[in-house]
């Protein structure tokens, strides 16, 4: 058997396994159904009809009959200055003229009996809520995953010691082809449910009638964040594997796991609290544990120069290839020692021995 029929058959197995498991088909469901709630329910239970300010000298029983909800100023500038705040989607000032930040209002200009003059305030504006989703979506797709198919990862590693499967296995697959094989199962199946989610959010974003431009604006970002977060996913499973192989038991998965938990969690924390900061963010996106998000993030909001990504994503696929490295040595210097916890420097030292020996 060649290195490639094991890695292919390794991988084959973990996912007819998990394919099989309740917990991983409820778990699919559950983020599918989140996948829809968050794209058809902020529709279905928006305030309602457009708020509008409106100067003295307008048609303001006009818009009411609309159905517009209309808010009476003192001025032109009064209105301005709301509508410049998000207190309401437009206003009607002298002229007629209409004035909204980054999209004509169809309902306020239809309502009008006469063609008004629409004024955009700042046509390049962000959608405030959408400003705040993407950055919070792509931190949280990234940290879920990692986390739930990570420790999916480590605990089957786990469970082959526990059970002393895993000497019947490395006697017919090479102990690399083993974990190789138990990093792409667990990949495909991580890259299978994001296809899912994005196919229900697409559809879902189409039943709420979102605007038409929401995908060219996510096109770049999301293009870029997969090539990220296969390689980031590939660095952190292989973290993962490391982890189910220094212990013999899934009680002490946990202690063992806290430095990984600990490097998936704060870049989700650092994206979603400092996507408002430059500065921040330009950090983020070349570190790489949260490159990831972070680079996509900022291709999004226009704030990353077009050389930026391909320098990113080098950096993180040098620390893949490290991590994948160092997770190798210490899942092949623990895997077979199935009395108690192994220390990390243990592993590595019986890795290294054993390659002397050989």
């Amino acid at each position: 058997m060649t290195t490639y029929d094991a890695v292919r058959l390794v991988a084959a197995r973990e996912i007819r396994v998990k394919l099989r498991d309740k917990a991983f088909i409820w778990s699919t469901i559950i983020f599918l159904a989140i996948a829809a709630a968050a794209t058809v329910l902020p529709s279905l239970f928006d305030g309602g009809s457009t708020s509008v300010a409106v100067a003295p000298g307008t048609s303001a029983t006009a818009l009411a009959d609309a159905g517009l909800k209309v808010r009476t100023v003192d001025d032109d500038a009064e209105a301005e200055r709301l509508v410049r705040a998000g207190d309401v989607d437009a206003a009607v000032v002298a002229g007629p003229r209409v004035l909204a930040m980054d999209e004509e209002p169809s309902e306020v200009v239809d309502a009008l009996s006469a063609r008004p003059a629409v004024e955009l305030l700042d046509p390049n504006a962000m959608d405030p809520v959408l400003a705040f989703l993407v950055p919070y979506a792509f931190a949280f797709v990234f940290f879920v995953t990692s986390l739930t198919f990570g420790l999916q990862i480590a605990q089957s590693v786990t469970e082959e010691k526990q059970t002393r499967i895993v000497e019947i296995l490395v006697a017919a697959v090479p102990v690399r082809a083993l974990l190789a094989g138990k990093v792409v199962g667990g990949a495909v199946l991580a890259f299978g449910q994001i296809a899912l989610i994005a196919v229900v959010a697409y559809a879902g974003t189409a039943a709420a009638d979102a605007p038409g431009n929401l995908l060219a604006l996510l096109g770049p970002a999301i293009g870029w964040f997969l090539p990220f977060f296969v390689v980031g996913f590939v660095m952190l499973a292989a973290l993962w594997a490391a982890v189910g192989a220094l212990v013999s038991r899934q009680e002490d998965i946990g202690g063992a796991s806290t430095p990984v938990q600990m490097i998936v969690m704060l870049p989700f924390f650092a994206v979603v609290f400092l996507q408002d900061n430059p500065t921040a963010m330009t950090l983020l996106s070349y570190l790489p544990v949260s490159s990831p998000t972070a680079m996509p993030v900022r291709l999004f909001t226009g704030d990353a120069a077009g050389w930026e990504p391909f320098l990113s994503l080098a950096a993180l696929a040098v620390t893949a290839v490290a991590m994948v490295f160092v997770g190798a040595r210490i899942y092949e210097g623990s895997l077979l020692r199935t009395s108690g916890r192994t220390r990390f420097v243990t592993a590595w030292r019986d890795r290294e021995a054993a390659r002397l020996t050989d």
